[in-house]
């Protein structure tokens, strides 16, 4: 998984990556939770240290950030540290504000569900898997048997398309390609691992779609699972 310190040369690009994963965990919940992690993501962004992963700041200043009062804000950070994405480091006392600290750990599962919301590319990024582009293998033309045609299906069909486009390249990422179904216009294919299908989908969705239509006009979409 992505490491929860963002510090470091690529600490924006994380720290990005940390808002988006909040972001797109409140968009698949419900008005409350909207609104919610909106708050929590102003406050980082205005207000959290991440190099020391403190955030210190007083009830009056987050009610003016927030524009409510002051009971409002008490039942929202209550509400963030039984989610327990807020974790209180320092209690406040006599005129000093509480500090708080942010569970990256618990925040990253939390919202680990709609990684894939955001994309194939960050969903690997965030569990930590390497760039897909480091492991293609260069293809060897020719080296790889053509698929067997015999059933008709447009997949087949479009499988013999990209082998004689590109051999090495379908014997690495697209023989291993399984049809699952069709739904109108939308070809259904099944790839061996989560890995395999975020790659084909991110880098050749756009070849296999062009294959498929070129031997049946009527696909109009594409899809790989894992």
């Amino acid at each position: 998984m992505l490491s929860h310190k963002a510090v470091g040369p690529n600490a924006g690009a994380r720290k990005y990556d940390i808002i988006t994963a909040l972001g797109a965990h409140a968009l698949s919940g419900d008005k409350h939770d909207h609104r919610l992690v909106l708050r929590l993501i102003t406050l980082i962004t205005a207000r959290y240290n991440w190099a020391r992963n403190e955030l210190a700041v007083g009830q009056r200043e987050i009610a003016r950030l927030w524009s409510v009062d002051e009971r409002t804000v008490k039942r929202e950070m209550a509400k963030l540290r039984a989610r327990g994405w807020l974790v209180v480091k320092r209690q406040g006392a006599r005129g000093r504000v509480s500090e708080y600290g942010i569970d990256h750990e618990r925040l990253l599962e939390d919202t680990r569900p709609t990684w894939p919301n955001v994309g194939p590319d960050f969903d690997l990024r965030m569990q930590g898997t390497p760039e897909p582009s480091s492991v293609v293998p260069m293809p060897v033309r020719g080296a790889v048997t053509a698929p067997d045609v015999s059933d008709g299906t447009e997949w087949t069909l479009a499988q013999a398309v990209l082998h004689a486009e590109d051999a090495g390249l379908y014997g690495s990422w697209l023989r291993a390609l399984v049809r699952e179904g069709r739904a109108g216009g939308r070809l259904s294919l099944r790839a061996p691992s989560r890995f395999h299908a975020a790659y084909v989908q991110t880098h050749l969705r756009n070849r296999i779609l062009a294959a498929c239509q070129t031997v049946d006009s009527d696909v109009s979409d594409v899809t790989i699972s894992g």
